[in-house]
């Protein structure tokens, strides 16, 4: 794992200030450290070094073809890469390696393979540079599902690019001008959303996808995709009659093994987070199948009630056998992250489980360099309860005429929740709405929608009028703004899982554990969205999905051969923190420091009419809006940052 930097300046680039690029993301890579300029002197590139396979010189970057044609900068694993070794000395090219690194084997196979068909035979995670000296081109890629980090775009009349933002700001004529209208899409999101970024003329590379650069950064071409989820997805429904049950729960069982077996190569120590869930169960478990010796695995705890799972942890861990390390935060230790947040995760970020997952990585790396994540298996085997609880709403709604549906959004939106709360606290809890006054308006807002896209557009968002409440912006479109661009799917609960498939999981899951783990210089693999899993997850039948009331069946068949069912059935949980409390006591005079109103008029980006209302209303625990203030904060305070 790595951190890649670079710029192409017709003017000509400088190695001095690449360098100094490249440090500003050491964290990313501080096992070493390289910088190249091409023979014209107008493009450098750089590299930060995390050493995890083949941790001898023969791994350094950049790293230039023996032809000299090709230089190469290159952040993540190619878990295949032995194989590929193989395919290319089959395949007559006379190949003389230096070392056992997937560096040299990928720029091997780009150089034999070319880009299109190198990439469509990677299986792993990354970002890369590769420059052409002959054809004066530059190539950027990056892998299947979003994994690796990678930021460009043409600025003062020089292209750069990097795995994170902050490099950026050690180029001596970066002058930063902050997009208003992607900061209507965080606000929504929660995070900046692909293909943007917080500033203007820096775009995030799609997943699946690459471009070419040529005429120092003037000639960019668009986004090319090389591996299509929309047909991927429409080819593996058409084969969902044939599914088996009981085959496909072993064919999954071999895939994910063969997954987590690939992700365990590494010339340093290795473990795995562990939250009691699923997901990372599974891992853990197959990881502990597959190892000679207990998998160290981590967890971090908390005091607060309904946001600690490290008894769970701690349960499966004993079960499995693992060398487990839980370590239990307080509040305070918690809230202490928060200050790290916005220099971390470089451009406004708000999903609050940012800060467990900082901590746990911060555990971890104590004990090993790499960690497995079981990110992923929500996505892919219809794991959250917006896929059940609001499929069912949706469901009940397209039974009742558009008509109807206004006017019960209309009543929603004007009748006073105060009092049916009341009246249900009479009721037994079992048939008692927590937190009536929250939900009614979020029920109204999606009652209206008349399309499926357009309900789970409303239903995943945080503020719902974005550009209403930052100056001077206008929303752009987005996927979910575009149904002709849907794949042809059977169910709405698959539209809602590939929808997350390109947005919120890529956007928002795997950049929290992204920042979070290579903040400490901890590499992350994530199994599960092994291309292969998730081509394989589009022809299971949604029966065997969601099944007796429960999602994630076929995985949770699986999981039941390595851990007891009775260790398993428990409500799902959240990796949260209490930020609702907090903001309410220990936070309190820093949240009202950044959302006063003085303040929010003259830095002019929000109307802060309405935060200043959400912001007393919280405050005094009238109404529950910590959601929608998170956004407001973690932005302030990376805007502090800047």
């Amino acid at each position: 794992m790595c951190g890649i930097v670079g710029y192409w300046d017709k003017r000509g680039a400088d190695a001095a200030v690449v360098k100094q690029m490249a440090l500003r993301i050491q964290h990313r890579g501080p096992d070493g450290a390289g910088v190249w300029l091409n023979t014209s002197g107008d493009l450098a590139m750089a590299h930060r070094r995390l050493a995890i396979i083949d941790l001898s010189p023969a791994g350094h970057q950049p790293m230039n073809s023996p032809c000299g044609r090709y230089t190469l900068v290159f952040n993540g694993e190619i878990y295949n890469h032995p194989e590929l070794r193989k395919d290319l000395e089959h395949e007559g090219g006379h190949f003389a390696w230096q070392g056992h690194s997937d560096t040299e084997t990928l720029l091997a196979a780009l150089r034999h393979w070319g880009l299109e068909k190198t990439l469509q035979r990677l299986n792993g995670m990354f970002a890369f540079a590769l420059w052409d000296n002959t054809e004066r081109s530059l190539f950027l890629a990056r892998d299947r599902m979003g994994e690796k980090p990678l930021y460009y775009g043409n600025h003062s009349g020089r292209f750069l690019f990097s795995s994170e933002l902050k490099a950026f700001n050690a180029h001596p004529q970066w002058q930063p001008e902050i997009d208003r209208n992607a900061l209507t899409l965080f606000l929504r999101h929660s995070s900046v959303p692909t293909p943007w970024s917080i500033y203007q003329g820096i775009k995030k590379l799609p997943p699946a996808h690459y471009v070419v650069i040529r005429a120092a950064g003037e000639q960019i071409s668009e986004p090319q995709c090389y591996w299509n989820l929309a047909e991927l997805a429409e080819q593996g429904i058409a084969m969902q009659d044939k599914a088996d049950p009981k085959g496909l729960v072993d064919e999954l069982d071999t895939l994910l093994r063969d997954a987590i077996h690939s992700r365990m190569a590494a010339d340093v120590p290795l473990g795995a987070f562990l939250s009691g869930g699923f997901d990372s169960t599974m891992v853990a478990a197959l990881m502990q199948a597959q190892s000679s010796r207990p998998v160290k695995t981590f967890t971090i705890g908390f005091n607060e009630q309904g946001y600690n799972e490290a008894v769970h942890a701690q349960a499966v861990a004993k079960h499995l056998g693992t060398e487990h390390t839980e370590l239990y935060v307080t509040a305070e230790e918690a809230m202490a992250v928060i200050p790290r947040l916005p220099s971390i995760w470089d451009e406004p970020f708000a999903d609050s489980s940012q800060i467990p997952t900082l901590l746990v990585s911060e555990l971890a790396r104590k004990h090993v360099t790499v960690s497995l994540s079981g990110d992923g298996g929500d996505e892919l085997f219809c794991g959250y309860n917006r896929y059940t609880q609001g499929y069912q709403i949706w469901h009940k709604l397209q039974m009742l005429p558009m008509p109807v549906r206004q006017l019960m959004g209309s009543l929603m939106q004007i009748f006073p929740a105060a009092p049916l709360e009341y009246l249900l606290s009479f009721l037994p809890q079992r048939l008692q709405i927590p937190h009536l006054a929250d939900r009614l308006p979020k029920l109204a807002d999606v009652v209206k929608e008349a399309s499926g896209e357009s309900y789970y557009h409303r239903l995943v968002s945080h503020w719902k009028t974005p550009d209403q409440l930052v100056l001077g912006a206008t929303e752009p479109k987005t996927l979910f703004n575009h149904p002709e661009q849907m794949p042809k799917l059977r169910d709405f609960r698959e539209q809602m899982m590939y929808l997350d498939s390109l947005t919120y999981l890529p956007d928002d899951i795997l950049t929290k554990v992204d920042r979070a783990s290579m903040a400490v210089s901890l590499e992350a693999r994530v199994p599960l969205l092994d291309h292969r899993v998730v081509e394989f997850a589009w022809k299971v039948p949604m029966s065997l999905k969601y099944r007796d009331g429960k999602g994630k069946w076929l995985l949770r068949e699986v999981l039941y051969r390595y851990v007891p069912r009775e260790l398993m059935e428990r409500p799902k949980m959240g990796f949260g923190v209490p930020i609702e409390h907090w903001l309410q006591g220990p936070l309190r005079d820093w949240a009202d420091a950044l959302l006063d109103e003085k303040r929010l008029r003259e830095e002019g980006f929000f109307d802060p009419v309405p935060i200043r209302k959400m912001w007393q209303e919280h405050a005094s625990g009238k109404r529950r809006w910590h959601y929608y203030l998170w956004d407001i904060l973690m932005f302030q305070a990376w805007l502090e940052c800047q």
